[in-house]
Parts: C-alpha cells; sequence; structure tokens
C-alpha cells in the first residue's frame, strides 16, 4: 500500500494548484496500482502496459545538479507505475520538452533498462541532468 506521505504530497500538490484535481486523482490511482502491483496486481496504465514490470524494475530517479556548486537542485524518486502519469505531467510543466524523449525514456524503461538512461551536462544553464532506473 503507498504511504500516506506518498498520498500527502500529490494531495498537497493539488492543493498548491500544482497539479489538476484530475491529475492528482490519476497519481493518486496509479499509487494505488503500483502499491497492488507488489502484491501480484498485473492492471497496466492504457498505452504503457506492463512498464512496471519491464525488467523487474521499480524507480525512475531524476536527479539534477548545479555543476558549479555540485549541490544537487532536483531529486525525484518516481515509482515506475507512475512513470506515465508523471509524463503528462512534466509535458504542462515544461512544453518546451520534446515528446521525444520522453517515449524514449517510457520504452527504455518497458524494454527493462536499469542504471542510467540519460546523462546530460547542459553547460549554458550549468546543470547535470541523471535519469536513472533502479
Amino acid at each position: 500500500m503507498a504511504t500516506t506521505e506518498e498520498r500527502m504530497k500529490i494531495l498537497k500538490m493539488v492543493e498548491e494548484g500544482k497539479v489538476s484535481p484530475e491529475d492528482g486523482a490519476k497519481l493518486l490511482a496509479a499509487l494505488s496500482e503500483s502499491a497492488g502491483h507488489k502484491a501480484g496486481s498485473s492492471a497496466g496504465t492504457p498505452g504503457y502496459a506492463n512498464i512496471r514490470n519491464a525488467g523487474g524494475a521499480r524507480w525512475l530517479r531524476i536527479r539534477v545538479t548545479d555543476m558549479v556548486t555540485g549541490k544537487q537542485k532536483v531529486s525525484v524518486n518516481l515509482p515506475i507505475g507512475l512513470v506515465s502519469v508523471g509524463a503528462k505531467i512534466a509535458a504542462k510543466f515544461a512544453p518546451e520538452a520534446e515528446s521525444l524523449e520522453i517515449n524514449q525514456i517510457v520504452e527504455a524503461i518497458k524494454s527493462g533498462a536499469q542504471g542510467k538512461i540519460i546523462d546530460v551536462m547542459d553547460d549554458e544553464d550549468g546543470e547535470h541532468v541523471e535519469i536513472y532506473v533502479e
């Protein structure tokens, strides 16, 4: 079962207007599905069927580090079951992000990729972005 803390984070995002109530409901449902998968559930998110089963991967981890200071600016751990919902929400916050890149990440996870799948150093913004699956 999903932790109370995870559920509260989602509800707080809805309360703050960062996520629509509909997206919040989808996140909560996906979180429950992800927890249900650990108990043997085989339900999948439409369009990304069985993404949680790919190679036994459990978490998508996103890290953004400031290359000048070395401090971590962003650290997000997303259950694999929330990847498709998270990708849709991310597209709303970063419309400049190309959906092709998101689709490549989803495909890598579906094919069972483990470890680092994205490693980008953005010299212009001074950021190091890493995305990996554990």
